[in-house]
């Protein structure tokens, strides 16, 4: 070998030892996850250090490891995710600690997977923490992001269901604009799923840019310091994913797994979730909507099933510092009652 060729030999292996680094570390930084209200979620969903927990939203596993460390030998941990990723990330940590069990379902499924573990209704906590998290967002190939480049996946789940590619190429202008409407909160949803429709009959739409570019011509008025393809993108990943369904299935079955005492911790990030759980919260303290109102009753016909535990709580100015994904989070924790007929305390 020329010294010539030597030299070169040993550059081209810098330059790809330098690129599998730099790909390490991109892996990495985007599989960081800054957990959101850490301290006050587990304070609150914690009250016996022997008892059983569900973490519904395991994502990297933030909340999970300080729940471990609140437990004594006894207690247990299951954790739930829809997310492929996530299910690693839990599978490594289920093989480091004995009280620690993954599944990789959606906590919709909570009743058949507190069956399993012979746990129904016997339950001290459970903790949701919504929507999509970092790695996800970060991710370009995971298709959530209108800022970067990638296939138009959206998919938590990505080993099953309808990608957001699948969804817009087939689904009719009404429902796009139903979507957009309903879980984005997109006034102009009509223009903009007309302009999609009319955008995929020319080519077809199947990466996050181009959606966002289609979106961001047909929306005329534009939110400060919000990209016009915001409200657009969130519509359809709760479509997708079907998170707000998800949501409205787990809470009445939540409560029914909780032992009396247990709590019920659910932190959301934007309106259409905390408006769900607030209301949903509400009417359990309450237990009376389910008789039509003003009809006098006595406090034995009062069906309330949850105390609400404080006011709703929000990250401080010093964690939306450090973490500004933080600022829209709203933790809400609930308590069961003893039993049916128990005034609020």
């Amino acid at each position: 070998m020329t010294d010539q060729s030597a030299s070169q030999s040993s550059s081209s292996s810098l330059i790809s030892s330098h690129d599998t680094v730099s790909s390490q570390a991109a892996e990495q930084a985007r599989d960081r996850h800054v957990t959101v209200l850490l301290d006050e979620a587990v304070e609150a969903l914690v009250t016996r250090p022997e008892g059983r927990y569900i973490d519904g939203t395991f994502g990297r596993g933030g909340h999970s490891r300080l729940i471990l460390q609140q437990l004594n030998n006894e207690g247990r941990l299951l954790g739930i995710d829809k997310d492929p990723r996530a299910i690693a990330t839990g599978e490594a940590l289920a093989a480091q600690d004995p009280r620690f069990q993954i599944a990789h379902r959606s906590f919709a499924e909570i009743e058949t997977l507190t069956e399993t573990q012979g746990w129904s209704e016997q339950v001290d906590g459970i903790l949701l923490d919504l929507g999509v998290s970092s790695p996800q967002l970060d991710d370009p190939e995971r298709g959530f992001s209108f800022m970067h480049d990638g296939p138009l996946d959206m998919r938590m789940d990505t080993s099953q269901g309808m990608s957001a590619a699948d969804w817009v190429a087939r689904a009719p202008e009404k429902e796009i604009a139903d979507v957009l409407f309903r879980f984005g909160e997109e006034r102009h949803s009509r223009r903009i799923a007309r302009a999609i429709v009319a955008a995929r009959q020319d080519t077809p739409i199947t990466r996050t840019l181009q959606l966002a570019e289609i979106v961001k011509a047909a929306n005329p008025s534009w939110e400060k310091h919000k990209h016009p393809a915001t409200r657009s993108f969130q519509g359809i990943r709760i479509h997708i994913n079907r998170e707000l369904a998800d949501l409205e299935d787990v809470l009445d079955r939540a409560v029914r797994q909780l032992r009396p005492g247990g709590r019920l911790v659910i932190i959301s990030f934007h309106s259409l979730e905390d408006r769900m759980v607030k209301r949903f919260i509400r009417d359990a303290a309450r237990g009376d909507t389910h008789l039509p109102p003003g009809i006098p009753l006595t406090e034995d016909q009062i069906e309330r099933r949850l105390k609400p535990i404080g006011k709703a709580i929000k990250p401080s100015a010093e964690e939306i510092e450090v973490n500004v994904r933080s600022r829209s989070a709203v933790m809400r924790v609930a308590e069961k009652l003893e039993s049916v007929g128990n005034a609020l305390a």
